[in-house]
């Protein structure tokens, strides 16, 4: 496998439902061995993360990372604060972002480069009922004509 190649491990499929991705970024991972196997093993769930600051560094809060079946006494708790590594520049700049545009940042996906597991995260903004209503319907309109398509070259 290449070194900058991607191969994904989960993504929060939530998210582009819920918010409008902005930009995204990538981060490294603070993570402890036992968490690193269960990850291997494709037991992680972003569903309900969210980035937060604390102390000028950046955290993520709700992502789960089921404990390791022969970890015993090494494994951690599963929903424990996880550090997030960026330059310092980059956390200010989003720290910003955050309190004075009403952003959020949320984990978009998680993957391995090469040997390390990255996290994208997206600075989004959250949706409304009625955007959210805009999007379903816009699926189902594109479901709908490529049916139609479909039955039409058979």
């Amino acid at each position: 496998m290449k070194e900058n190649q991607k191969k994904y491990i989960a993504k929060n499929k939530k998210a582009s439902f819920d918010y409008f991705i902005l930009s995204t970024y990538e981060t490294g991972i603070v993570l402890f061995g036992t968490e690193i196997k269960s990850i291997r093993q494709g037991r992680v769930n972003l569903k309900d993360s969210y980035c937060e600051f604390k102390d000028g560094e950046l955290y993520v809060r709700g992502m789960h990372i089921s404990p390791y079946e022969q970890g015993n006494i090494f494994n951690r708790d599963p929903l424990r604060l996880k550090k997030l590594l960026m330059h310092k520049r980059e956390i200010m700049s989003l720290f910003g972002k955050t309190k004075q545009e009403g952003l959020t940042l949320i984990p978009l996906s998680l993957y391995f480069s090469g040997a390390k597991v990255k996290v994208e995260l997206g600075l989004c903004r959250g949706k409304k009922n009625y955007d959210k209503r805009e999007t379903i319907a816009k699926k189902e309109a594109a479901r709908e004509m490529e049916l139609r398509l479909k039955a039409r070259n058979q």
